[in-house]
């Protein structure tokens, strides 16, 4: 693995400077015209775009992935994620520009029969459907809120007379490189507020690259970067110059910026008297379920959702805050054992990766001590084995339940019950045996989702999760921005879960619940034969993607040049995947 040389600690007093330079400048964005703010991301679209190569190259480094099949893993929630991203704040702006509103047709918002208003809002127009045939993306409004109120619920901000200047700290993720702009974007855009980023320094060898991509904001005065460890986040969250905070982390680290530390900290969290005194908003992470519903599965079905599993777990080596981590199984299906296999198999093919986020190893450590584990590949000198175990479901004491894995570690649980049963059994599971409701997956065959319609639809509402996948990964719900992207409504400073707000939502939802994706069951062609018909082949971000490190690059280009050239040599290079 090649390191990465750390950036150099800002220092307090060029903190403060950039601090005032950015309270200076958050007056002139709360009053920039809209297609003023067009004209920047446009720009900042070329900028990314110039730093694809570089900015993709540097993680393929630092996470150890030079030469295999994972280097599409960066370029797609990497430069990819974020010129997609941009690409629909864009027309988003544009559209409040026009008629004060996003473009969301009233025949996309529609009633479910519990009363609960849902707007579709993927796909949108036809390089959608070619490219991603098959996918659809929901956003579910919180109940109470009427299909007529949806549209007053989309970008107050922008709805505001007079909006009141802002300056927000976002407080960056090491994992994943999109999170952290996307963060800001979302900030700048959706709340109205300037931003100083602080990197994480897990990955703050990105910081130069950002800085590069989006000099246009930088420029301007409307978002600065701040780099070091905890003693600079702590002066950062003191700033008088902050008005409020976002993090994408751990709840640990949350509630060490909101209560304090040590049992000072942990008695004022039970006091409810937090230190801090501004809003914050966070993405917290969660232990994510998988639910496999029972159904007649041939040997290839087997297999393609032994990948799709694997892929849950194993994109970014399981460092993902909705990385699968308990799979629920019907005890009574003869598909569990045959599935376990699949995915051992698939486990015992996959290369071995550098586990490089700090404690990979004794988390995944302590998760396997309870029972008899299978540990596959490579472990120790910084990497760490791929684990998979049984785990009980009535055992409450178990760690994997409570405790995010963030490593290489699948537990796998089992439910008794005929399928509507297993279901109820399976979402009460999730909803309250494991910790977090930031994302859960569903896996169900078409045939079983005809006969059990009405039981799966309530379960897809019962699961209180800000991100539901059907067929798919949440991932997915990450990378498209058009969904909401956050935990279940409810959670408070107190009691913060997987986090307070959300993030990424192109149409600025601000009642939304929860967001569900589908995606096909099967991959094209087989799609063809009773599965739907889709034309999505085996998706790029699959770990066993074939063509993942060339798509990648390919799909770069298509979204900062759509035509159909482009779109077409991605969907060559997906068919070969």
């Amino acid at each position: 693995m090649v390191m990465i040389a750390s950036h150099e600690i800002t220092a307090f007093p060029a903190i403060d400077a950039e601090l005032t330079e950015l309270r200076d400048a958050a007056q002139r964005w709360a009053r920039l015209p809209v297609l003023a703010k067009v004209a920047l991301l446009k720009d900042c679209r070329d900028g990314v775009y110039a730093v694809r190569e570089r900015w993709a190259e540097a993680a393929i480094a630092a996470k150890g992935l030079r030469g295999t099949g994972l280097e599409g893993e960066e370029w797609i929630s990497g430069p990819w994620a974020v010129l997609y991203a941009l690409n629909r704040y864009i027309a988003t702006l544009e559209s409040i520009a026009k008629s004060g509103s996003p473009a969301l047709p009233a025949s996309r918002i529609r009633v479910r029969s519990d009363g609960q208003s849902v707007a579709t809002v993927f796909p949108n127009g036809a390089y959608d459907r070619l490219l991603l045939n098959g996918i659809g993306a929901e956003v579910w409004m919180e109940p109470g809120v009427s299909v007529a109120e949806v549209p007053a619920t989309m970008a107050p901000w922008y709805r505001e007379e007079n909006p009141q200047p802002r300056v927000a700290l976002v407080l960056g993720a090491g994992n994943i490189a999109a999170i952290p702009p996307l963060d800001v974007l979302y900030k700048l855009l959706a709340d109205g507020a300037v931003c100083m980023l602080k990197m994480n320094p897990v990955n703050d060898y990105l910081g130069a690259i950002f800085e590069r991509a989006f000099a246009p904001l930088v420029d301007e005065g409307y978002l600065r970067f701040a780099y070091g460890g905890p003693e600079v986040g702590q002066y950062l969250c003191a700033a008088d110059a902050i008005d409020e905070i976002h993090i994408t982390g751990s709840d640990a680290t949350h509630d060490a910026i909101v209560f304090g530390i040590g049992e000072e900290g942990a008695a004022r969290k039970r006091a409810g008297t937090p230190l801090l005194r501004k809003p914050i908003t966070s993405e917290l992470g969660n232990v994510s379920p998988t639910i496999v519903v029972p159904g007649d599965w041939s040997e290839a079905d087997f297999r393609f959702q032994a990948e799709n599993i694997v892929t849950q777990k194993l994109h970014n080596n399981g460092f993902n805050c909705i990385a699968s981590q308990v799979l629920v199984l019907p005890e009574d299906w003869a598909g569990t054992p045959r599935l376990i296999a699949a995915i051992e198999g698939v486990l015992r093919a996959l290369p071995d990766r550098p586990a490089y986020y700090p404690g990979a190893s004794s988390r995944c450590e302590r998760l396997s001590q309870v029972g008899e584990s299978l540990a596959l590949g490579r472990t120790g000198e910084g990497y760490t084995a791929r684990t998979i175990r049984h785990a009980e479901k009535g055992d409450s004491a178990d760690p994997a339940f409570s405790v995010e894995a963030f490593s290489s570690f699948l537990a796998y649980v089992t439910i008794p019950g005929e399928p509507e049963r297993y279901l109820s059994e399976a979402v009460a599971f999730a909803n309250d045996r494991l910790r977090g409701t930031l994302g859960a997956n569903i896996i169900v065959h078409p045939h079983s989702e005809r006969a059990h319609a009405a039981a799966l639809d309530r379960a897809v509402a019962d699961l209180r999760y800000g991100c539901i996948a059907i067929n798919a990964w949440t991932g997915v719900g990450f990378l498209l921005t058009e969904s909401t992207w956050g935990a279940f409504p409810g959670h408070t400073l107190a009691d913060v879960g997987s986090g307070i707000g959300v993030v990424h939502n192109s149409f600025f939802f601000s009642r939304a619940q929860k967001s569900v994706i589908r995606a096909p069951f099967a991959p094209f062609p087989r799609s063809l034969f009773g599965y739907g018909a889709a034309l999505l082949p085996k998706p790029p971000w699959f770990v066993t993607n074939k063509t993942g490190a060339s798509i990648g690059p390919a799909l770069c280009e298509f979204e900062y040049r759509p035509s159909p050239i482009n779109a077409l040599r991605v969907a060559l290079l997906a068919m070969r995947g």
